[in-house]
């Protein structure tokens, strides 16, 4: 039997914070969850509990935001794999400074023990739905005991997914007339598909990385959760990672740039991931700049118009002119020009 998780609308969704986890607070692992404000708000999930595992759909008409810090790690030490079926709209996963967009019909995997931020985006017919089992670490390595990464995602994924995923949505459909026995069988069958499909791809594995990589990784994953921070500098970085800036400065330049060149250019990218995958209607171009750390809109725009050569108003207009020329899955690919950064204000 399914049950409703939480459910949030534009009266109660400044709660989801402390009602995320269910009325127990125990489902899912600790982290800052953020619902989007928008004219539209609904938000529910339900869950299928399958002996230690949960599967969970969760349905969406507003943008969500969760990020896991090492902070909420240490409180909680949950040790799960989530596996992710997209359905519609896009989910996003940033970890390592890296990013990872799983589109309708792709696989993701996410692990609860490295930080990472999840990003659920609307797509088409503003609904963002996705199927996800979240199963205890030392279960998933019954199956496959290589260490995968902890997070990214699989495009398009295959037939072997298509049938996990199958056997999940029934399974989750289920109205008690499966006995648990045969739900864990089943449950089993699903894994040992996404496993062996997963033993395939040698992009999903850790590679063992050294203290100096792994302190650039958490240097890269600090300036992702606080890109939006207009006052981010390289001092307040280094000190939040544990090591000097001179450190700091020589990780990035082994890493082939420089703090400056590197925010600048993040910020530019992602600001063009927004206005070539959004409309003015959706997020204005002042909240755009906010949200990739200017201190204003004037200055943004400044300084896009001098790294792009066109206005980002004109650069919006020219992406939905492609997109609706030249229907693709993909957003519009746009250059970033490196030693184009200017004075950070």
């Amino acid at each position: 039997m399914t049950e409703v998780l939480f459910q949030f609308d534009e009266c109660n969704y400044l709660d989801c914070q402390d009602r995320y986890r269910g009325e127990n607070n125990r489902e899912y692992y600790l982290g800052d969850y953020r619902i989007e404000a928008g004219s539209t708000i609904d938000v529910r999930a339900e869950k299928k509990s399958v002996g230690s595992s949960s599967i969970i759909q969760l349905r969406s008409r507003s943008r969500l935001l969760f990020d896991r810090s090492w902070s909420h790690i240490r409180e909680d030490a949950t040790d799960v794999v989530v596996l992710w079926f997209v359905r519609r709209g896009r989910l996003a996963i940033y970890h390592n400074g890296a990013s990872h967009v799983a589109e309708a019909g792709d696989f993701a995997l996410t692990r609860s023990m490295q930080p990472f931020s999840i990003e659920c985006k609307t797509g088409d017919g503003n609904e963002h739905e996705v199927l996800h089992a979240i199963v205890p670490a030392h279960s998933f390595r019954h199956f496959l005991p290589r260490e995968l990464k902890s997070g990214f995602s699989v495009r398009g994924g295959g037939r072997k997914f298509a049938l996990a995923e199958q056997i999940l949505g029934n399974l989750f459909e289920d109205d008690e007339e499966i006995s648990e026995t045969t739900g864990q069988m089943l449950l089993d069958s699903a894994l040992a598909l996404v496993a062996e499909a997963l033993g395939e791809r040698d992009d999903c594995f850790a590679v063992r990385q050294s203290l100096r990589q792994q302190r650039l990784q958490d240097v890269l994953r600090y300036i992702d959760l606080h890109l939006s921070d207009p006052a981010l500098s390289a001092a307040a970085v280094a000190q939040a990672c544990g090591i000097s800036p001179r450190y700091l400065s020589s990780l990035l330049k082994g890493n082939g740039t420089r703090f400056s060149d590197y925010i600048w250019n993040k910020r530019m990218e992602e600001a063009c991931h927004w206005l070539a995958s959004t409309g003015p209607g959706d997020i204005s171009i002042a909240e755009i700049a906010f949200r990739v750390g200017f201190k204003s809109p004037a200055h943004f725009s400044r300084m896009f118009k001098r790294t792009h050569q066109q206005g980002p108003r004109a650069f919006r207009n020219a992406c939905q002119q492609q997109q609706r020329a030249v229907p693709t899955r993909e957003p519009l690919a746009t250059s970033l020009y490196a030693g184009a950064s200017d004075t950070l204000q």
